[in-house]
This record gives structure tokens, sequence and C-alpha cells, in this order.
């Protein structure tokens, strides 16, 4: 039981820093599971791999907790209207991906949860990363807070998460890249992109328990439980080191990172293969 254990420790400190930096926690998932092998069932694997995100989730509840809260007693009333306005902004921009995510997820899983996809998917963002960082070198953004941001952008930024059914790609950093792209502040977009994360990621949570059932062993609740607590532990960690790497560097040095790792996942596979 405790070798069970170690190896959610190691899952959860994977998904707590892979979650937020927009490197694909998928892609770390995939290589991570071909050396951690749990012994459970691969239907309880499946669930796991989302519900433990409900430790990430919870990190930015708390960092963010007066942020997005409406009924806050420290808040002006005008502070109260932008906080619901800015839920009202989640809500529509969860709604894409929110609606294709119920509809597609298990036929996205099965066709491509796969290290090929996963590998390009990983170098064609990375690769995008750079490209439009290089584009916006010197612009001004447009978009600075979050009264700037539209409903329309809003929406617009939506579609860009649903490229994140996609294994590989990233949700954070699908909706960072086209946050970016559509006139978003980096720390906009990344605190966006924090938030969308809420709705989606708990709604994911709920529908993979309701298909897995809550019958858990004693074995696979511990598991659980070890990798969410990790989860949110590192969550907090990473949050606060990429809004703090943020404020002086751009984005460039993840896409690096996405395309090396994408080479090593291709090449490693092919090796074994």
């Amino acid at each position: 039981m405790i070798i069970e254990l170690i190896k959610a420790v190691v899952l959860g400190i994977v998904e707590g820093i892979t979650e937020w930096l927009p490197i694909s926690s998928t892609g770390h998932m995939i290589l991570v599971e071909q050396f951690i092998k749990f012994n459970a069932s691969e239907a309880f694997m499946e669930m796991f791999r989302v519900v433990i995100q409900l430790g990430a989730i919870m990190a930015v509840v708390l960092l963010y907790f007066n942020k997005l809260n409406p009924f806050s007693s420290k808040k002006t009333s005008k502070q109260k209207k932008d906080t619901v306005e800015l839920w009202l902004k989640v809500i529509v921009g969860v709604l894409p991906a929110g609606i294709l995510g119920v509809l597609f997820d298990d036929w996205f899983d099965e066709h491509f949860y796969n290290y090929q996809t996963v590998a390009v998917t990983l170098i064609v963002y990375g690769v995008l990363f750079i490209l439009i960082e290089n584009r916006n070198r010197g612009k001004a953004s447009r978009i600075k807070n979050f009264n700037d941001l539209s409903y329309t952008t809003a929406l617009s930024i939506g579609f860009f998460q649903v490229l994140s059914l996609i294994p590989g790609t990233s949700r954070s950093g699908a909706t960072i890249l086209g946050a970016i792209i559509l006139g978003t502040s980096r720390s906009i977009a990344a605190e966006y992109s924090f938030f969308l994360s809420i709705p989606v990621m708990f709604g994911a949570s709920a529908l993979k328990l309701f298909k897995f059932g809550i019958n858990f062993t004693g074995m696979e609740l511990a598991v659980l439980l070890t990798g969410m607590i990790v989860a949110f532990v590192v969550s907090v960690i990473s949050i606060r080191f990429l809004l703090k790497y943020i404020r002086n560097n751009d984005f460039k040095a993840f896409g690096w990172y996405r395309i090396i790792l994408g080479i090593l996942v291709l090449g490693y596979f092919i090796l074994i293969g």
C-alpha cells in the first residue's frame, strides 16, 4: 500500500505542476505512467487522471477566493458587481468546451489519447507560443483588466479552450495562447485560464465520477485522496510561480520546453516500439 501511495504522490506532483503551466498535463502523465504502474483497473486510472484535478482546482479557489467571491463584505457594491460580471464572463467562456466536452469526451479519448497525438500537439503549440510571442514583441496589450474583457472576447477564448479536448494541447496552453492572440495581457490571460478551469474541471471530474461510480476500495480511495492533496499543495506553488514569472518574461521558454518534450515523447516510444 505504501508503494501505491508514493506513486500517487508522484502523479500529484506532476499534475500540480503541469496543470497550470502551459506544457500539457496529459503529455507528462502519459510519460510518467510508462514508469509508474498502479495496481488498479484501467477504469480507475481513467477516472483518477481527471478527478485528481480537483485538488489542483482547490488551489485556484484558495488563492483567488476573495477576488471570486461576490458576497465579500470587504467589497464595495461596484466591486461586487464587477465580480458577478467576471463570473458571467467565465460562464460564457466555458460554454463551448463544456458542451462539446460532454458530447465528445469519450470519442476524443478513444481516438486521440495516444503518444503520437500528444507529441505532435506538444510541438505544434510550442512553435505557436514562440511565433506569437515574437509577433507581439513590443506591442501593447489591448485588454489589461477584466473590465476590458468583453463577452465576445470571453466566448472567443472559450472556443480556443475547445482545442484542449485533443490530448497534449494543454487546457491552460490553449486558453492562454488564444487570449494573447485576442489582445489580452499575459497576466489576464493566465488568470482567466485559471478561472475557466474551475467549472470545466469540476464538471469533467463529476462526469468521470458518475461514469466510474463511488464504489471505491480502501486502497483506491487512499490513492485518489493522496493524489488530490499533493496536487493541491503543488498547484499553489505552481500558480504563484507562473504569475511571478510572467511579470517580466514571456511564454517562449514554455514553447521551447514543449518542443523538446514532444521530441522526447516521440523518440521514447519509437525506441521502445
